[in-house]
């Protein structure tokens, strides 16, 4: 009877201690203000946006520890549009992350719903994810630096911090009986941060980008006869290119700090390659073929005027070469930003963009403007404005 008491206590205390190194943690962000849209079809617009700065969400954060510095871990994450009370990305509970995985000192593997390594190695060096939100991201995101597009069934590891350095691959399953190829996702990329110093490189290379990228917020489009409708979306920029067997991203940037200025450039190659595949998404009349190459290149600059108060500015060049012999299209991006931080988790902001377009678009009509997820316009230029408020939790 001793021994059973003895025993019971034994394991009531390693129960307890377990628990005790277990940790689950909601957190979340609400992101609420008015936008300004010069030329929205042809119209002035004002309307209220949810999550521009940083997308609203809420979600669950949760850490156990598995003993021989192993942790299990796992994420949820979902968004919404504050005005609408609605779930963001198409819909989805968690559309913004879900996944489960281990991790220890050798790094870290992660199954699920994630972020391609782009995101996680350029996106911060972008003036998008700083201050300027999806409002300052490059033309159309056509470069994913700014995370308009998760990766399903991904399989991602994260290296541990080596001296500054951190590494990590994202491989996404097709899920395509038959064709191993078909709907695959795959990236590399690598970042360096040491003192004023942070650099980063990466690569994404995404089959049938239709179905399995732009596809991935669950507004996959009805089908006509068996052909992908397209998700690629209203933005002249990419949407005559929801035809392209595969999309290919290299990207490399930088930022230094010294004071309280930080400047920044970063640069991306974008090409929709083996336009005019049938299977992978609707061609435009006339048909389509080929390879689209968008080259972006963004210098940005940010001040610490007081420990609440931070400016911004950045400007941004697009070149698309097109496609079929096209001259392809130019776009000339300014952005400027000032965020005040009435405590450490509210903050007030302004933002205003201004893009100029030329040439002739992916639709093969003469380009107009279109600041990222704006209803585009209907001259060569357009003029966005934000003031919003901030709240994190």
């Amino acid at each position: 009877m001793k021994k059973s008491c003895i025993t019971f206590a034994m394991l009531s205390l390693a129960s307890s201690i377990a628990y005790g190194q277990s940790s689950v943690t909601l957190y979340g962000i609400i992101d609420e203000g008015i936008n300004y849209n010069s030329n929205a079809n042809g119209k002035a617009l004002y309307n209220m946006a949810s999550g521009v700065l940083q997308g609203s969400r809420w979600g669950l954060r949760g850490k156990e520890d598995l003993g021989g510095g192993l942790s299990g871990i796992f994420v949820l994450e979902s968004g919404f549009d504050v005005n609408t009370g609605k779930l963001g990305q198409g819909g989805l509970l968690f559309g913004r992350q879900a996944y489960v995985g281990l991790s220890n000192q050798y790094g870290t593997v992660t199954l699920g719903r994630q972020y391609d390594s782009v995101v996680d190695y350029l996106g911060p060096l972008e003036a998008g994810d700083q201050w300027g939100g999806y409002l300052a991201a490059h033309p159309s995101d056509n470069d994913n630096f700014n995370n308009t597009n998760r990766t399903n069934n991904a399989i991602k590891y994260t290296s541990p911090n080596i001296a500054g350095l951190t590494f990590g691959g994202v491989y996404a399953l097709g899920g395509v009986a038959g064709s191993v190829g078909r709907n695959q996702i795959w990236s590399l990329g690598a970042g360096y941060s040491n003192g004023p110093l942070v650099a980063g490189v990466g690569y994404l290379n995404v089959r049938n980008p239709n179905t399995s990228f732009y596809g991935a917020g669950g507004t996959v489009a009805p089908t006509t006869a068996g052909v992908p409708g397209s998700n690629f979306g209203a933005s002249p920029v990419i949407s005559g290119y929801a035809s392209a067997r595969s999309l290919q991203v290299i990207g490399a940037g930088v930022a230094y700090t010294f004071g309280a200025a930080t400047i920044g450039a970063n640069y991306s190659n974008s090409q929709f390659r083996n336009l005019g595949d049938r299977t992978s998404g609707p061609v435009p009349i006339g048909g389509i073929s080929g390879t689209a190459t968008f080259n972006n290149a963004e210098v940005n600059f940010k001040y610490q005027i007081t420990p609440t108060l931070l400016a911004g500015a950045a400007y941004v060049y697009t070149k698309n070469s097109g496609a079929n012999g096209s001259d392809g299209a130019t776009y000339h991006q300014g952005a400027v930003g000032v965020d005040y931080f009435l405590s450490k988790r509210t903050d007030v902001y302004l933002i205003g963009v201004y893009q100029k377009a030329s040439g002739t678009d992916s639709s093969g009509k003469e380009a107009v403007a279109s600041i990222n997820q704006l209803t585009p316009s209907t001259s060569n230029h357009q003029v966005a404005v934000r003031i919003a408020i901030r709240h994190k939790f």
